[in-house]
């Protein structure tokens, strides 16, 4: 079996921005259950979404320039609680997360399903270069907008180091869609050519001259890791997913068995009856 995992927050913006969404109120939740209910119609058998239902995070605490709500249109804000409340009368399995964040409780989804024999593959069903850390083994990444699918190659294709050095990468470059800057003068071909030597920001040579990369300016990149370590390890351990939270337990509770009877009222609420008719008759195709 395949595991799908979707980054619901990304496909609420996704959605909310689009240009062709003329309803600000209700379109990004029609058009998340609606790509959901695409994946199941395409043969999708077990299925979670995850969500930000708070934005802030234990990582606000870490960095007071961290991504926050502010700014954000207060008409997508409220339809965080109601695509999580459409997606479970539809039977999704869905973790809308408070303390942590969706790219969290999808890592912890993927560890688990990845241990079950039983599951062929896992994909992380994301653009976000954070969940690039998870791929490996089972584990793909798949920009379903852009058809395209990302395994450990596909990763260091892309960012030019291995998954497990995601992290260290982003605490150097820094990641503007989270907030943090990273280190003064080092850019992604730099970072990547370090780091595809060294893994991992413990590693690096204190003295620029000992990498051996053939970077620009290698001994002032070393002073500024130098005199900035501590803040690049703060930057790191933003950037690293907890894999080891318990959203579920088992491969079991991702499993589609169908709609549940509220979602014809709140598919009309939504305006989307006909999206309650797509899952009560794939449910009804399924079953017999």
């Amino acid at each position: 079996m395949n595991v799908h995992l979707v980054d619901g927050t990304y496909e609420l913006f996704r959605y909310h921005f689009a240009p062709n969404n003329k309803d600000l109120e209700l379109g990004a939740t029609r058009g998340v259950l609606g790509t959901v209910l695409q994946l199941l119609e395409s043969g999708a058998t077990h299925i979670a979404v995850a969500t930000d239902h708070i934005i802030e995070s234990f990582r606000n605490d870490l960095w007071p320039g961290y991504k926050t709500s502010a700014g954000m249109p207060p008409e997508l804000l409220a339809q965080f609680p109601l695509i999580e409340e459409v997606l479970m009368a539809a039977g999704i399995l869905t973790w809308p997360m408070v303390e942590l964040e969706a790219d969290d409780a999808l890592a912890a989804g993927a560890r688990v399903a990845a241990g079950d024999p039983r599951v062929e593959r896992v994909l992380i069903c994301t653009p976000d270069k954070d969940l690039g850390q998870c791929v490996g083994g089972k584990i793909v990444q798949w920009d379903r907008r852009r058809d395209a699918y990302f395994d450990s190659d596909g990763v260091r294709a892309k960012f030019g180091v291995d998954p497990e050095s995601i992290p260290d990468y982003l605490a150097l470059v820094g990641d503007s869609a989270d907030g943090f800057p990273g280190l003064l003068g080092w850019g992604s071909k730099t970072a990547a050519a370090v780091l595809a030597k060294f893994t991992h920001l413990e590693a690096i040579p204190a003295a620029g001259e000992e990498w051996g990369v053939g970077v620009r300016n290698a001994g002032r990149l070393a002073a500024t890791l130098r005199e900035n370590f501590e803040l690049a390890l703060l930057f790191r351990r933003i950037a690293t997913v907890e894999s080891d939270t318990n959203v579920v337990a088992s491969v079991d509770e991702m499993e589609w068995r169908g709609p549940n009877p509220e979602l014809v009222p709140l598919a009309e609420k939504i305006n989307g009856l006909g999206l309650a008719e797509r899952a009560i008759r794939l449910a009804q195709r399924r079953a017999g």
